[in-house]
């Protein structure tokens, strides 16, 4: 047995938090030294943006990782198991394989996993995300794995859990 490869969630929109804590650094430091009766607004904004962009940055989602070993996929999230799937017991694979992008269906949304590829729209990314899509395809039997060419053009034709 192979050790598990792990992957991790990382946030998606850094720089974008990044440019919000910097400017609303920038609009607080301007309220407080402009005076007058806009600065409270100024000053509550811009600290308000920054501290938004450092609770983003400094997210709990950041600490999920996904670990794929030989009998399965596991999500902990700080170190504790949110769940773990067997291979065999992977309900359906909805997989984009032009954007290594995938939709692994545990049967419960809570033990369901999107491992968004090129374009994805999921508000996270994940460390080396086309090594965790090629282990989970690969891994999944095969009648369990449907190849779309995005995951959007799925939605109304996804299986249904009988």
């Amino acid at each position: 047995m192979t050790a598990p490869a792990r992957f991790r969630f990382r946030p998606r929109f850094r720089a974008l938090a990044a440019l919000a804590m910097v400017l609303g650094v920038a609009l607080g430091g301007f309220g407080l030294f402009a005076g007058g009766a806009a600065s409270t607004a100024l000053v509550v904004i811009g600290l308000g943006g920054a501290a938004l962009g450092g609770l983003y940055l400094g997210s709990p989602a950041w600490r999920i990782e996904v670990l794929v070993d030989d009998d399965g996929l596991e999500v902990l999230a700080a170190g504790d198991r949110r769940f773990r799937l067997l291979w065999a017991d992977i309900t359906h694979v909805i997989a984009s394989p032009t954007t290594e992008t995938c939709f692994v269906d545990g049967g419960a949304p809570e033990r369901s996993l999107l491992v968004p590829g090129d374009g994805a729209p999921a508000p996270y990314a994940i460390d080396d995300a086309p090594a965790l899509y090629r282990a989970i395809v690969a891994r999944t039997p095969r009648d369990r794995v449907r190849e779309v060419s995005l995951l959007e053009t799925a939605r109304s034709t996804a299986p249904t859990p009988s």
